[in-house]
């Protein structure tokens, strides 16, 4: 009993009380759970929604910081909840909706010199929630994407000068040949293995599903899927396709490094575009998912492509559980009206024009 009274007795009341959830809180650890033939789990539906709004380049003044200050990250939460307040007016001036700074995709002041806007609401886009990760692209240091290499730059400049020499090119709707002038998004035909994944817009939803040596990656923009083989542990597992055989979301193996599987993919079309430019037939992505917790999912993925970069860069990111988000089918094509508007719409002015033309004896 003289060892035990030196200690008031609130003291140890207090610990009887506070040993049973405090304890255990301080010294429990997540286990990555696996499946049942082994591998670690990684299923799931993991939309990036959280990070919409994050921008994929940091602003040159962060330098090589990769995460905000919190007087930076007020900032950035003060103008989520200026653009929250813009989406939910019932109505709203068009000084505001066309200010760049203030409005969405597509107002400008030059959009909206027409009287004619998109939203407020934006119809279908998401917000993120405020981050203090600085930028999407987490390497280099700076967060900047690497610049392009000479050839790239000199293609890139061909592509321009080749579209600026179409007369279709100083019309106000631009041009509208064919369908071939319309993008990959525009056609429905995919927003591509970067642009699937990384927070954008809208359609967030991923969805990570395995088996016995396959896991199947759906993402819910232009519902994409991939079937993407795993080898074996001490496998070299299956050989990409044969470089004749190229498509636009390529051709993904798999592998696991410790709880991190890896995913490369090559075989790529050669007009896959990443961001705003059109990569070459040598792409390569190194995707990596990683387990950290019950809800989180740290996602990465290099892009490596010497002939249009100079060097490789990589974009990083987490995704966070949510089980009850459900991916909806994107049906693009069906009620999809904007290739047959922009395609009649442009013969339409080109007969307009050319009786025009006539009437003036021209």
């Amino acid at each position: 009993m003289k060892q035990i009274s030196k200690y008031p007795l609130a003291a140890i009341i207090a610990l009887a009380i506070l040993a049973p959830t405090v304890l255990p809180a301080q010294t429990k650890s997540w286990t990555q759970p696996k499946t049942p033939w082994g591998d670690p789990d990684i299923q799931g539906v993991w939309p990036g929604t959280a990070m919409v709004g994050t921008p994929l380049e940091r602003d040159k003044s962060l330098g090589t910081r990769a995460f905000l200050t919190e007087d930076e990250f007020a900032k950035r939460a003060e103008r989520a909840k200026t653009q929250s307040a813009i989406d939910n007016e019932e109505t709203v001036s068009d000084l505001t909706r066309c200010d760049p700074k203030r409005g969405g995709l597509g107002n400008t002041p030059t959009t909206c010199s027409n009287g004619v806007s998109i939203g407020p609401p934006l119809y279908w886009d998401d917000r993120g929630k405020p981050s203090k990760q600085a930028s999407l692209v987490m390497d280099p240091p700076d967060g900047r994407i690497p610049p392009l290499t000479p050839e790239a730059q000199k293609m890139a400049a061909e592509r321009i000068a080749a579209r600026r020499a179409r007369p279709c090119a100083a019309t106000a709707g631009g041009c509208h040949d064919s369908w071939e002038d319309e993008s990959l998004w525009d056609r429905c035909i995919t927003r591509g293995t970067v642009g699937s994944i990384v927070p954008n817009t809208y359609n967030q939803g991923n969805q990570i599903l395995q088996t016995p040596g396959y896991v199947v990656l759906r993402n819910e923009m232009i519902h994409e899927s991939r079937i993407i083989p795993v080898a074996a542990p001490n496998s070299a597992g299956r050989p990409h396709l044969p470089p004749s055989i190229r498509t636009w979301i390529g051709d993904s193996r798999g592998h696991w490094e410790g709880n991190t599987l890896v995913v490369e993919t090559t075989n790529f079309m050669d007009k896959t575009v990443i961001g705003q430019t059109q990569a070459s037939e040598d792409l390569k992505l190194v995707e990596r998912f990683t387990r950290v917790s019950a809800d989180t999912l740290n996602y990465s993925v290099t892009i490596d492509d010497p002939k249009t970069w100079t060097k490789p860069w990589t974009i990083s990111f987490p995704l966070k559980n949510e089980p009850d988000y459900v991916l909806y089918e994107y049906a693009c094509h069906e009620g999809n009206y904007y290739m047959y508007n922009a395609l009649s719409g442009a013969r339409a002015e080109e007969k307009a024009a050319a009786a025009k033309a006539a009437k003036n004896g021209r």
